[in-house]
């Protein structure tokens, strides 16, 4: 495995693309591989042997894949990937992948039940959504039964904060996901991991207002690539941020590889290189593996 300067990354943020997932998510052709540019020899699928060989290639030693629930069971725009998938490639590749369980408001306690099997009968570390398939704000009542389930298995959950970046004229999806959102949310669950991932843009600068505010509170990188990241958000990595923010991709919107080399052509610090690319997620997510300086949890 190449690694950035020893440094073996985790990312936290990856879609399940194997050949299994993909019949089971809508085809968006001209978002994945019009808009976000993804490579035609990714667009279709790749299995699990291909992901790991393109993680080595950019030194990921760990990916979190994720179960997830976009929108509303039933509308042909929206898909729920079924965690059992996810569970069956962290039981065949336990060293490499971790799973996050894909949440949806509107399913009640019927799906904080079935989250909470998630992490106690396969092992997820955390929970995930996007709250603009919902059309509902972080802060909205109808997440709160997660957020307390969390907070009682003390897990993690991440969310997309910041613009909705998919546009379908059938299902037209508003940005219900700024920041500010979080700040409620972190009062009313002082004891709850909260990641806003996607980097919050536009709305960086309030992102890292909430992160710098809450103790609990978290940046995910993935979905906008290094070398396009607000200049303050370079600068609060480098320094008072540095051990809020995780490394992601959000696979196949960023390339693996392309994505570790523009975060290398960065030249940030390079202790605080080591807590976004690894260390922040061990101590975050309370990972059983050492910190890239060696050290334990």
């Amino acid at each position: 495995m190449t690694q950035s300067n020893g440094i073996a990354a985790i990312d936290i943020v990856v879609n399940i693309w194997t050949e299994e997932a993909n019949r089971i998510r809508p085809r968006r052709d001209d978002f994945f591989g019009g808009k976000m540019k993804v490579r035609d020899d990714t667009l279709a699928f790749i299995s699990h042997e291909e992901m790991l060989r393109r993680m080595d290639a950019a030194g990921i030693e760990r990916s979190f894949l994720i179960a997830s629930r976009v929108g509303r069971k039933g509308h042909p725009a929206c898909y729920h990937m079924p965690y059992e998938i996810v569970a069956e490639a962290i039981n065949q590749y336990p060293d490499r992948f971790y799973g996050l369980a894909g949440i949806d408001p509107y399913e009640g306690m019927r799906g904080v039940a079935e989250f909470e099997r998630s992490v106690k009968e396969y092992g997820f570390i955390g929970a995930h959504t996007y709250p603009h398939w919902y059309e509902l704000a972080p802060d909205h009542a109808k997440w709160y039964p997660y957020y307390a389930k969390c907070v009682e298995l003390d897990v993690p959950v991440q969310m997309q904060v910041g613009q909705s970046m998919i546009y379908d004229p059938n299902y037209p999806l508003k940005s219900v996901g700024r920041p500010i959102t979080l700040d409620a949310v972190a009062c009313d669950f002082p004891e709850l991991k909260l990641v806003g991932i996607h980097v919050g843009i536009p709305w960086t600068d309030e992102m890292i207002a909430m992160a710098w505010k809450h103790k609990n509170v978290f940046i995910g990188t993935d979905a906008h690539s290094p070398k396009y990241w607000p200049e303050a958000f370079l600068h609060y990595i480098n320094t008072f941020g540095q051990d809020k923010v995780m490394f992601g991709t959000d696979f196949p919107i960023l390339d693996f590889e392309r994505t570790v080399s523009e975060i290398e052509a960065l030249n940030f610090r390079p202790e605080a290189k080591r807590k976004m690319l690894r260390d922040n997620a061990v101590r975050i997510y309370k990972l059983p593996i050492p910190r890239a300086d060696g050290c334990g949890l």
